[in-house]
């Protein structure tokens, strides 16, 4: 598929209430509305398209934009086009999901993310706490830099409370994200998640919760199902 052939499908799939949700959390003109499973339906056409997924992300759109992060080819994107990505990422469902699942995926996770925790945008702050946290789901446990892993649980424990809004949430999902994934530093993750307690974040006015951490990771540790790994953190 071209670039305006995909366009063509994404107009087609606008949903205004789709939009209207989507404005409510942050999105930004211009955008469709289009729903993630409709999204799924043109991917399924695309395939993974590194050319059309750069080509996608570079129109502004947001529909588009998100498409392109499920597209992307993870073997083929590189750090340059990813750090240019996270700087355009303006809402939530880019600059916590797309662009960090796909950052996740790739040789440069850990570097892209060292970088972006430096950043005076908090936007891409909260990008880089959300590859860490992708990353914690599909990179193995010996392959991760577990020192500085807990020494960033230590900074979350003593300065989540005077974080930036969305900073505090994907620093929270981080904890989680930690003890649910990370076996070596669950119990570490735990003793943080009671250290910092309930994260009061604004929501914006929507119905969305940000979960005590400490029991979060203790349910996933009752399922049997910490420390299991994805082959992909893009859903």
């Amino acid at each position: 598929m071209t670039l305006q052939e995909v366009f063509v499908e994404l107009e087609q799939y606008g949903d205004a209430q789709t939009k209207k949700t989507h404005m409510n959390h942050g999105a930004q003109e211009p955008l469709f509305g289009v729903r993630v499973g409709d999204l799924k339906k043109i991917l399924k056409k695309t395939k993974k398209n590194h050319a059309l997924s750069l080509e996608l992300f570079a129109t502004g759109n947001s529909d588009a934009m998100y498409l392109a992060g499920l597209m992307a080819d993870e073997k083929k994107i590189s750090f340059e086009e990813l750090d240019a990505w996270v700087n355009t990422a303006n809402w939530s469902y880019l600059n916590e999901y797309a662009v960090p699942w796909v950052a996740a995926e790739t040789p440069h996770a850990m570097k892209l993310a060292k970088k972006w925790l430096q950043s005076e945008s908090d936007n891409v702050v909260c990008a880089g706490w959300s590859v860490l946290a992708c990353g914690t789901m599909v990179i193995e446990d010996e392959q991760l830099d577990l020192v500085w892993f807990e020494s960033l649980l230590d900074t979350i424990a003593e300065d989540i409370h005077a974080a930036q809004n969305s900073v505090k949430l994907n620093m929270n999902r981080f904890v989680i994200a930690v003890g649910s994934n990370v076996l070596p530093l669950s119990e570490k993750a735990i003793k943080v998640a009671q250290k910092i307690g309930p994260v009061k974040v604004d929501m914006d006015g929507t119905v969305c919760k940000v979960p005590l951490a400490a029991d979060y990771i203790k349910k996933v540790i009752a399922k049997g199902s910490a420390g299991k790994k994805r082959k992909t953190a893009r859903c």
